[in-house]
């Protein structure tokens, strides 16, 4: 069953580039909340330390999320994420928080849809959409944490799927419109997220549209499991998500030969979040509004992206910037290709 909501979001990426959010982290880092914060009443006597936990915050203080949301609609989003980036069993496992990743996730969906159909109150001409994000963990599914064990892995595939799935079912039940998989630096990693998406859809016998983002970690162009962008691209054209793209690590001006690879070789929509530059010696970032923008004008006008918004390092200033500057250009047309046999390791083959 597809809802109305993924036509009406085909007929509009056709019509122009859409705009997503830009970083949660660097505007609830500007709320400079104490600990306290975190733990608001429901967590008074939780035993460990709950500060730098973002995802607590829909529980405990979902006024503020819901005003990041509302900022960054008023800048001009399309398309706001949910606060759940790690809103997963895993990574809530670092504060003793595990148990609530299912309501993590259903109350970020809700905060999220409640911060729309306020602004859809108030401007309800425009459509505006929730994505329900699924963050890469802490673990790997590919790689070896241990130096000296090669063989080892801190994480199966099934735990992840299980991990994926819980997240799913909040996210879809708190009512998300699409589903963004985001920040993949390993493709085993993505590929149980997608295949805990599928068979939730399959169960649930609903479905919505699902973006996929990668992140590209250095200049050798590759994912930390050391895929190229068209290998890693070969390896989840299968799940036929609505979009394809590239967000954090870099910023935008080192993304460039990426999206522009990605670009020729995909067949659904692109996506593009950058960071705003790369950190400082402070670890902040320093592009102004402006540069981004003017870095993402600039894609747009060479065709590539169908979705545009900002990482690490972006407010609703940047976001503003950039839904000004690339309103007047037109989306990336879905390329037609003739059909190959396309596989992958590290790098792609196509026969």
């Amino acid at each position: 069953m597809h809802s109305t909501h993924t036509n009406l979001l085909q007929q509009i990426l056709i019509q122009k580039i859409m705009i997503m959010d830009g970083a949660m982290g660097t505007m609830i880092q500007q709320q400079n909340l104490a600990e306290s914060a975190f733990r608001s009443r429901r967590f008074t006597d939780h035993p460990s330390d709950l500060k730098g936990n973002n995802d607590v915050l829909s529980l405990t203080q979902p006024s503020i999320i819901r005003q990041i949301h509302t900022a960054y609609l008023e800048a001009g989003a399309d398309i706001i994420e949910t606060n759940t980036f790690n809103a997963n069993r895993i990574s809530q496992d670092d504060y003793h928080l595990s148990s609530l990743a299912y309501e993590l996730n259903l109350e970020s969906a809700k905060v999220a849809k409640e911060a729309i159909e306020d602004f859809s109150q108030r401007y309800p001409q425009e459509q505006k959409f929730v994505a329900g994000t699924l963050g890469p963990t802490n673990r790997t599914a590919s790689m070896s944490p241990d130096v000296n064990n090669p063989g080892y892995r801190a994480i199966t595939f099934s735990q992840l799927v299980e991990t994926y799935s819980e997240q799913i079912r909040g996210l879809l039940d708190g009512g998300v419109d699409l589903l963004l998989v985001e920040t993949i630096f390993d493709t085993l990693n993505a590929k149980a997220a997608l295949y805990a998406i599928e068979s939730n859809f399959d169960q649930r016998n609903q479905r919505v549209p699902v973006m996929v983002s990668v992140t590209i970690t250095d200049a050798s162009g590759r994912t930390l499991s050391g895929q190229t962008i068209a290998a890693f691209w070969n390896s989840i054209a299968h799940a036929k998500p609505i979009s394809v793209g590239i967000n954090c690590a870099l910023g935008g001006r080192q993304m460039r030969p990426y999206i522009e690879e990605l670009s020729s070789i995909a067949s659904c929509y692109i996506s593009c979040h950058p960071n705003a530059g790369l950190p400082n010696a402070f670890g902040e970032y320093d592009e102004t509004p402006e540069e981004m923008a003017e870095i993402l004008d600039e894609f747009a006008a060479n065709d590539w992206i169908n979705i545009v918004g900002g990482c690490c390092g972006s407010t609703p200033e940047h976001i503003q910037r950039i839904a000004e500057t690339v309103q007047n250009r037109s989306p990336r047309k879905l390329p037609v290709f003739a059909p190959k046999l396309h596989l992958s390791g590290l790098e792609p083959f196509s026969i």
